[in-house]
C-alpha cells in the first residue's frame, strides 16, 4: 500500500518541524484532504530515514498549528474543513485550478504565513487595548506602530526614522498619495521605460504626462535622461533602483550619484521604489541617503509577509510631512489600525525572520531552476528575485507565446502592461517564479515554456 511521503528539501530548520511544515504545505494543495489518516509514524520513519521520535515530535508540532488532530488508538488525521461563516461568503473556489499561473508577483507559498497571521488575530482577540483598533488615530499612523516598523525595517538593512515614515496601505498606496498630493494634472513624471503597471496606472489616475527614458542592465541611462530634463524637466522621476520591475535591472552606483545630481540640478523629486524585496548585500544604496531632502520612498510588507494585509510605509523628507498626512487624511483618514496591528504583532515574532530567511533561500533555489531549464535564453533577473524576464528568440512573439502558454495552463505577461507612453513592446515575458506553489511546479511550467519556446513561429499571411 502507498502511503504520502512528503518532501523535506524545500522546508529549512529540524527535521521535525520540516515534517510538520510538509503537512501544512500538502493540506493547502489539496493532496491531504480533510479527514485523511496521516501514515503510522514508525512507516513514515523508515520511508524517510529519521527515528519514530521525529516523527513524532512533527506531528505534534503539526497538531499545534492546527492542521491535524490525534485520536488514541487509532491515528492522526488530517483536521475536517470548519463550516462555513459568514467570514467565508467572500472566498469562492477558484474555476482555474488546472492553470499555473506565474503572472503575478507574489512570494512564494508557505504555511508560515497562514499561521503568523492566526496567531496574530488571536493575541488581538485578548489583548485589553482592542479598543483602540476600532477609534480614529492621527492620519501618519500611531506613534508605537510608527517606531516598531522602522525597527523591522533596520534589522532588514533599510535605516529609517520612525519621525519621518507614515503608514500607508500597502506600497501601491504610497505611490498614488505622493503622485496625487506632490504633482498637479499636467505634470511630467519620468520612469524607465519599462516599468511597474501600478505606477502607470496611478499617474493615469493623477492625469500625468509621463515619458520613458531608456535604459539597459545598469538601471535608467542618465545620458537619456539628462536630454529629457533639457528639453523639459521632470516634476518627479519614478525608479526601482534594486530590481526593475520587470526586467531585473539594477541601477548602478555611478548613475544613482547622477540621477541625484540631475535630480538636485533641475529640482526633481525622486521617487524610491523598495517593494521588490532583495537581502541587503544584493542592494546598492539607497537614494533616501543620497538625497534625503527631494527622495521618497516606498515599502511593503507584500513581498515579506503577505499581500493581503496592505500595509506599507512612506518615507518623506521632513518638509512634506504634514502635506502628505493631509493627502491621506483626505483619502483615507487613516489606514485601519487593526491591519496595522496584525502586521507589527507579526514582524515581531521570531517566525517573521524565520519566513523571510526560507523565502530567500527558497526564491535563490527557484532562479537555479530557472538556470538550469532555460538556460539557452535571454535571462534579466536578481539572484533572489521573485521575477524573471525572458527575452524571446528572434522572429518569436511574445503575444503569440502567452497564447499558446496559456493553451498549454501557463499564464506569463508580455511586455505591453509594462510599456510607459509610446515605448515599443519588446518582444520578451515576465515569469514570476514565487508565485509558483512549490518548486517541483515550477519546474513543470518551465518545461511547458520551453517546449513552446522551441515550437515555430506561426506564419503570418498577408494580403
Amino acid at each position: 500500500m502507498t502511503i504520502w511521503v512528503p518532501s523535506l528539501e524545500c522546508f529549512s530548520g529540524p527535521r521535525y518541524r520540516a515534517i510538520a511544515q510538509s503537512i501544512g504545505a500538502a493540506i493547502s494543495a489539496g493532496e491531504l484532504a480533510p479527514g485523511e489518516r496521516l501514515p503510522p509514524q514508525r512507516r513514515l520513519a523508515d520511508a524517510l530515514g529519521v527515528t519514530v521520535g521525529t516523527v513524532t515530535r512533527g506531528y505534534a508540532e503539526a497538531e499545534h498549528h492546527g492542521w491535524v488532530t490525534a485520536r488514541v488508538g487509532s491515528g492522526t488525521f488530517v483536521k475536517q474543513s470548519e463550516p462555513r461563516t459568514v467570514f467565508d461568503m467572500a472566498w469562492q473556489p477558484s474555476d482555474d485550478s488546472d492553470v499555473i499561473d506565474l503572472s503575478l508577483s507574489l512570494p512564494p507559498p508557505h504555511p508560515l504565513r497562514l499561521q503568523a497571521f492566526s496567531a496574530a488575530l488571536k493575541a488581538m482577540s485578548e489583548s485589553p487595548s482592542a479598543v483602540t483598533r476600532v477609534s480614529y488615530l492621527d492620519a501618519r499612523g500611531a506613534e508605537g506602530h510608527r517606531e516598531r516598523l522602522a525597527g523591522w525595517l533596520a534589522q532588514l538593512g533599510m535605516s529609517l526614522d520612525a519621525d519621518e515614515l507614515l503608514i500607508t496601505q500597502g506600497g501601491q498606496h504610497g505611490i498614488s498619495l505622493v503622485l496625487s498630493t506632490l504633482l498637479r494634472p499636467g505634470e511630467l513624471m519620468a520612469t524607465d521605460a519599462l516599468t511597474y503597471p501600478g505606477a502607470i496606472s496611478a499617474a493615469q489616475q493623477a492625469h500625468l504626462k509621463m515619458v520613458g527614458i531608456a535604459f539597459d542592465e545598469s538601471g535608467m541611462c542618465m545620458e537619456a535622461l539628462e536630454a529629457q530634463c533639457a528639453r523639459q524637466p521632470p516634476r518627479l522621476i519614478y525608479v526601482t533602483p534594486d530590481q526593475n520591475n520587470p526586467t531585473g535591472a539594477c541601477l548602478s552606483e555611478a548613475r544613482r550619484e547622477q540621477l541625484v545630481a540631475l535630480a538636485r540640478r533641475y529640482d526633481s523629486w525622486l521617487l524610491e521604489d523598495g517593494v521588490q524585496y532583495l537581502p541587503a548585500e544584493q542592494r546598492g544604496t539607497p537614494l533616501y541617503q543620497l538625497a534625503p531632502e527631494r527622495t521618497l520612498f516606498v515599502f511593503s510588507t507584500a513581498k515579506v509577509l503577505a499581500g493581503g494585509l496592505r500595509i506599507g510605509v512612506l518615507r518623506t523628507p521632513d518638509k512634506l510631512l504634514e502635506r502628505l498626512a493631509a493627502g491621506l487624511r483626505a483619502q483615507s483618514w487613516m489606514v485601519p489600525p487593526l491591519m496595522v496591528d496584525i502586521a507589527c504583532y507579526w514582524i515581531a515574532q521570531p517566525e517573521a525572520a524565520s519566513l523571510l530567511a526560507w523565502q530567500t533561500e527558497e526564491l535563490a533555489a527557484r532562479q537555479q531552476l530557472v538556470t538550469e531549464v532555460l538556460s539557452d535564453y535571454t535571462l534579466g533577473r536578481s539572484h533572489n528575485g521573485s521575477n524573471v524576464w525572458l527575452t524571446l528568440p528572434e522572429g518569436s512573439r511574445a503575444i503569440e507565446l502567452c497564447e499558446r502558454l496559456q493553451l498549454e495552463g501557463v499564464k506569463v505577461s508580455n511586455a505591453e502592461p509594462f510599456c510607459v507612453g509610446s515605448t515599443p513592446a519588446p518582444q520578451a515575458i515576465r515569469i514570476c517564479i514565487g508565485a509558483a506553489a512549490d518548486r517541483q511546479t515550477l519546474t513543470q511550467a518551465l518545461n511547458v515554456i520551453k517546449q513552446c519556446l522551441a515550437q515555430p513561429p506561426l506564419a503570418t499571411v498577408t494580403v
